[in-house]
């Protein structure tokens, strides 16, 4: 122990790390480079007294720190009062998490699947012991979006918020705009240089970014975890062409998860959107992670930074045991909730279905080079209550006889989208799916 932490009357903070992988060895090694720092901002010293992984991590030495390889002996030891859950997954994080509480300690995880799919539960049996969840970095890295939304915010009604919160889908949809690369190319891109997993499901299919979005969400709006409830949709299915006429209406595609307040209940969906260039979120690229809250007071505000890394996503971590250490001996009603409300404050949080939703959409037709089918799918479209905004339509190529359409359409509710795409996609001049992209003003 340094000096100065000796020197503080209070008594240390005693920190329990689970996991040794990316981010508890990023962990153990921020925590000793800068503890000094570390406990002159908790008002007492902070030690790690026990380290539980199953392997050790070259990147972090662990030599000076009681290392065990059962992960629920840190769990039950008496000597812990906060324990930091990194193992990730949901099953035996779950099983961790549960004990810990059972035992007096404080929670700190950076685990979005795990409080997205079961906060709900562990946020309860917390608050049934009087006992702490925090859980900053599981949502962006090290941007602080989550003491944003549950303290800096908290003066506003959260109207709306959308992210760019899964860095890997953004690197691929910033590959094929820059370097025209296709989905694929890009794919295999991010996985040489391991922003991209060999299976990658949970990035470019939205499940990844509607963990996210549903803490977010729930914090946002006061609502219960709902994670079952939001619309995903990847962006395995955006190409290059899509990307390019986007950026010919003024538009970028970007992969988004947006939660909304309406009158009808609840928006919690995660999909390819259109944006305006001139949105500053429109220019976050490569692995950059962005989220841009709108509340009635305090207006548009943006928060952009690395959404993943070792030491990034250890400096919220951090921030997570610095904030439950300065409340160790405070009662549990003068410490900030996990929900971010009092007990049996959340609303019902009604999700509006998909097929409520209302917005813009792009549509990309590929039709037959022949007189009458712009009329025809005006016609559809007109009679389904949906104006036709913009329209681009080039001569086809040399030998082609297909031409692309592409139409930017008013804002309308996803099921009249829907049956209008359907009975496009019946007409003998038109060939294939049609592709819909929905569109967002983010003004």
């Amino acid at each position: 122990m340094h000096a100065s932490q000796a020197d503080n009357p209070r008594r240390a903070a005693r920190i329990g790390i689970c996991g040794l992988g990316t981010v508890g060895s990023g962990t153990v090694n921020v925590m000793a480079r800068n503890i000094e720092e570390i406990a002159a901002r908790c008002g007492r010293p902070v030690e790690i007294v026990q380290i539980g992984a199953r392997r050790d991590n070259p990147a972090c030495d662990t030599s000076t720190y009681n290392v065990t390889r059962e992960i629920f002996d840190v769990a039950s030891n008496p000597d812990v009062d906060i324990l930091v859950e990194l193992i990730g997954g949901t099953t035996v994080a779950r099983e961790l998490v549960l004990t810990a509480i059972e035992h007096g300690k404080h929670v700190v995880t950076a685990n979005k699947a795990l409080i997205a799919e079961h906060g709900n539960e562990l946020f309860a049996a917390a608050a049934a012991k009087g006992v702490t969840i925090a859980y900053e970095a599981a949502v962006a890295g090290g941007i602080p979006i989550i003491k944003s939304l549950r303290e800096g915010l908290v003066g506003n009604r959260i109207q709306w918020l959308a992210g760019i919160i899964n860095g890997t889908g953004n690197y691929i949809l910033t590959e094929m705009r820059e370097k025209g690369r296709s989905f694929a190319e890009a794919l295999s891109q991010a996985q040489a240089l391991g922003y991209a997993e060999a299976d990658p499901t949970f990035d470019v299919e939205g499940i990844d970014a509607a963990h996210k979005l549903v803490i977010m969400a729930s914090l946002a709006f006061a609502i219960p975890l709902a994670f079952d409830k939001v619309y995903c949709e990847g962006i395995s299915g955006v190409t290059s062409e899509d990307i390019r006429y986007a950026d010919e209406l003024g538009y970028r595609i970007k992969h988004l998860g947006i939660a909304r307040r309406t009158e009808q209940g609840v928006e919690l969906r995660v999909h390819p959107t259109l944006i305006p260039q001139r949105r500053l979120i429109a220019n976050v690229n490569g692995v950059m992670n962005a989220v841009l809250v709108n509340g009635d007071a305090v207006g548009p505000t943006l928060y952009y930074g690395a959404g993943a890394g070792a030491e990034a996503t250890a400096s919220a971590v951090i921030a997570d045991i610095v904030d439950v250490a300065r409340t160790l001996e405070s009662a549990p009603d003068q410490r900030v909730r996990a929900s971010g409300v009092a007990e049996g404050a959340q609303n019902g949080g009604e999700v509006l279905p998909m097929d409520e939703v209302v917005t813009s959409y792009y549509l990309r037709i590929s039709a037959h080079d022949k007189p009458g089918v712009m009329s025809q799918v005006a016609r559809i479209c007109s009679d389904e209550g949906i104006s036709i905004e913009a329209l681009i339509q080039h001569e086809p190529a040399d030998g082609e006889a297909l031409v692309p359409v592409v139409i930017l359409t008013s804002r309308a509710k996803e099921a009249r989208l829907r049956e209008a795409v359907a009975q496009i996609e019946a007409l003998d001049t038109v060939e294939g799916s049609v592709v819909r992209i929905r569109v967002e003003p983010l003004g």
